[in-house]
């Protein structure tokens, strides 16, 4: 591990950094956010005739699918609720919070509790996925409008429903994906982070009364993580032995690797667990530095371990949600550690992201950029993006720095 990865709870005197530029880039922070991206879904998302949010937006918010998908419906949800219990109690924020409550209780779940991935304007199933994540943010959804809202029933709906994926989680056949006989089992490093953030969003952070679940995913995220190589693999077995012979077992995804090292860093600092504090701020760094464009800028989207030409297509492409999951790992990073070092890569991403994504004519921000930072597709919303990576990391990134400024 590096030398400083330990250093933790720094003064907010003692940062490198002058309180002057920590508090012009809260500044930044809050006016990008409130200035130029909420404003975007206030304006195209909310569906008020049938409830919910359009997902599909194109580059100046007109909808150009009417097609909504479940997962973002909670994203957007989640968003919302956490704006208005958080930041400021706007009723626009917990109408259109409870809007999408609604929407996804009431007429997104099916008979057998599931949320489709895709669905109709009025959410009839069109598709239903063989996987767990439309129904996990369907949990931070409600959880969240449940607190924003004082209505526990929402928060009761939420509990129950995580023990549903709790039980399907690692065994997708109980959710109808089959098991063929030729298949070489391997975990997914999706399924630990993504369980880890939810009964943080759950809990309210405070982990109570799933801490046996918690420990588990937290195990089998480490699963993943490769101290002697520097690396966090994608799909390892299930006890943790790497699958070189396969693409997918070599597949690395410094996006998903940043992203899971601030979840991991969150529950290292509640429970004041220095070792696995060090062991999150070293996954950011050695994601990062993995995973950066030496020549173009920007994260690459997946890289093969073994230094073969990745199989996707779309592997070299910076994506939006990297670069926010990375703008505040490494900000939460050098809140901890102090390094000049982790401020470093801060900096760099944050350069390039608000160098490349945010778009100053018609608001929001770009999803996707070719290898050379080019704008490849121009929407803003569509069935991957929504309204939560961007405002999500740039909340984080003002509130941590609110912390970090010495008493004004």
């Amino acid at each position: 591990m590096a030398a400083d990865a330990g250093r933790t709870d720094v003064p907010g005197n003692a940062f490198s950094v002058s309180a002057t530029t920590l508090r012009a880039l809260r500044t930044e922070f809050e006016q990008e956010l409130f200035g130029n991206v909420i404003p975007f879904w206030e304006r195209h998302s909310w569906d008020r005739e049938h409830g919910g949010f359009w997902n599909c937006l194109d580059r100046t918010g007109a909808v150009f699918d009417v097609t909504k998908y479940g997962w973002l419906q909670g994203r957007e949800t989640w968003l919302f609720s956490k704006l208005y219990r958080s930041v400021e109690r706007n009723p626009a924020w917990l109408e259109m919070a409870r809007s999408g409550a609604e929407f996804l209780r009431f007429k997104a779940l099916t008979p057998d509790d599931r949320i489709p991935f895709r669905m109709t304007a009025t959410g009839a199933p069109i598709v239903i996925q063989r996987k767990i994540f439309s129904e996990c943010f369907y949990v931070m959804a409600l959880a969240e409008y449940a607190r924003a809202s004082g209505d526990e029933g929402y928060l009761r709906e939420a509990e129950r429903m995580f023990r549903l994926v709790w039980s399907w989680a690692f065994d997708w056949t109980r959710v109808g994906r089959p098991s063929h006989r030729g298949e070489t089992p391997l975990q997914s490093l999706a399924v630990p982070m993504i369980l880890m953030n939810l009964i943080e969003q759950l809990t309210d952070g405070q982990g109570t009364p799933y801490e046996r679940e918690l420990e588990q995913c937290q195990l089998a995220f480490l699963r993943h993580v490769k101290p002697a190589e520097r690396r966090v693999y994608e799909f390892v077995r299930p006890d943790g032995s790497l699958c070189p012979e396969l693409p997918e077992g070599r597949q690395l995804n410094p996006g998903h690797a940043i992203e899971a090292g601030w979840f991991l860093q969150h529950w290292a600092r509640r429970r004041g667990d220095a070792e696995l504090s060090a062991l999150a701020v070293d996954i950011v760094r050695w994601s990062h530095v993995a995973g950066w464009d030496d020549d173009y800028g920007g994260l690459f989207y997946f890289l093969d371990a073994g230094g073969h030409s990745p199989v996707q297509l779309e592997w070299s492409m910076k994506l939006w949600w990297p670069h926010c999951e990375a703008l505040y790992a490494h900000l939460l990073n050098y809140s901890l550690t102090g390094s000049d070092a982790d401020w470093a890569l801060f900096q760099s991403t944050k350069d390039y992201t608000f160098g490349h994504f945010p778009d100053r004519t018609h608001g929001e921000w770009y999803g996707y950029l070719d290898r050379e930072g080019r704008v490849s597709q121009s929407f803003k919303g569509g069935p991957y993006k929504c309204a939560f990576h961007v405002p999500r990391a740039l909340l984080l990134c003002r509130n941590l720095l609110e912390t970090m400024e010495p008493e004004r």
